[in-house]
């Protein structure tokens, strides 16, 4: 199974219409999963089914992988998006917590500059 963070996109005429990030992963809830971190389509682009397209054939790929869902998370402000997900079937699962623990000056969190790593087996 690729690992990673990975790019797919629809095409027209040479040109990208839209956009997907997105990555496989395990976690002791779901099992394997297709999680796509960024899904976007050109604004003059939208309801022209590139975003239905790129859906589709990221469902395909996380079959292909036997995963066990396709997941994302998305602004709770984004309502235009919510309807795409749920048309396209999705269930609302979750709430995303973030809690910030470095700040950066333009108000983002940031990495801290080393990550200690305990493992459990």
């Amino acid at each position: 199974m690729p690992r990673g963070f990975q790019l797919g996109f629809s095409e027209l005429d040479g040109e990208v219409r839209s956009v997907a990030g997105y990555r496989y992963f395990d976690n002791l809830f779901a099992g394997r999963l297709l999680y796509v971190d960024d899904l976007v389509t050109r604004k003059q682009d939208r309801s022209r089914g590139f975003g239905d397209q790129l859906f589709d054939w990221l469902g395909e790929l996380a079959r292909k992988e036997n995963c066990n869902t396709l997941e994302l998370d998305s602004g709770a402000h984004e309502f235009d998006a919510h309807r795409f997900y749920l048309r396209k079937r999705m269930d609302i699962e979750s709430h995303h917590f973030r809690l910030a623990l470095r700040v950066s000056t333009r108000g983002r969190a940031r990495a801290p500059a080393a990550l200690a790593l305990a493992v459990w087996r």
